[in-house]
């Protein structure tokens, strides 16, 4: 099932979790039904698992983006442009960046070839 989540500055500031809304079956048959759209989801499945990845790493964490940026010495927007790129061909975050940001989480950055 598709996913859409959005976080506002204020709900971000407020300690508040957006819960995503699924898309009914419905909403998810006209998507699959349009030329191409199949073919273009699948094609961003690993930028999609990296970037889960990395939101996981940060929930288990309990770290907000501002606490992530602080033990990354950035900014909280850098993270935001950081965990959005993942989803977009815009910029592409170097190993290093990726293990910054893994060892601000707890956590260590493994990359597998399947």
């Amino acid at each position: 099932m598709v996913k859409a989540q959005v976080r506002t500055k204020h709900s971000e500031a407020a300690g508040e979790r957006y819960q995503p809304v699924a898309h009914s079956a419905a909403d998810e048959a006209k998507l699959f039904a349009r030329p191409g759209f199949k073919q273009a989801y699948d094609a961003l499945e690993e930028e999609f698992a990296a970037l889960e990845a990395l939101l996981e790493a940060r929930r288990a964490a309990g770290l907000t983006q501002a606490q992530v940026a602080e033990r990354m010495g950035t900014t909280a927007s850098a993270i935001s442009r950081l965990e959005s790129s993942l989803s977009s061909e815009k910029h592409s975050p170097s190993f290093a960046t990726l293990r910054r940001y893994a060892a601000a989480c707890g956590k260590k950055l493994i990359i597998s070839l399947a």
